[in-house]
């Protein structure tokens, strides 16, 4: 399978489509990608906290690092679950507030919307 990090050769875990905007994910996808983001931001912060001297910024850039790595692809597929469910990825911006977040994830983990739309066509949700 060209182009991803795959964890079986049925379920890829990261493609090169992480980084466009343009589509639709379905929630599986959402979620195992956010699953994989977290689990990343996780190690670099325990990498940076173990694997550098304390008082050294060192670490602190890693997990920097790591952060800036994954800002695009994780907005990306924010926006592209939020075409799934018929709303434009600008809603993400409602993150910057507490009560957005809740809806945000009311959101996500909503069904496909089953008809098609200017995004695309609905993705079929595989068990």
């Amino acid at each position: 399978m060209g182009g991803c990090l795959c964890i079986s050769r049925k379920q890829p875990l990261l493609e090169w489509e992480s980084i466009f905007f343009s589509g639709r994910a379905k929630r599986s996808e959402y979620w195992q990608f956010h699953l994989f983001v977290t689990l990343m931001g996780w190690g670099a912060s325990l990498v940076g906290a173990t694997a550098f001297v304390a008082g050294d910024l060192s670490g602190q850039m890693f997990e920097l690092i790591v952060f800036l790595v994954f800002i695009t692809p994780t907005l990306a597929v924010g926006s592209r679950r939020l075409h799934d469910i018929g709303k434009t990825g600008w809603w993400q911006l409602l993150a910057l507030t507490i009560i957005g977040i809740i809806l945000l994830i009311v959101w996500f983990a909503t069904g496909t919307k089953e008809e098609g739309d200017k995004y695309g066509e609905a993705a079929a949700e595989t068990a």
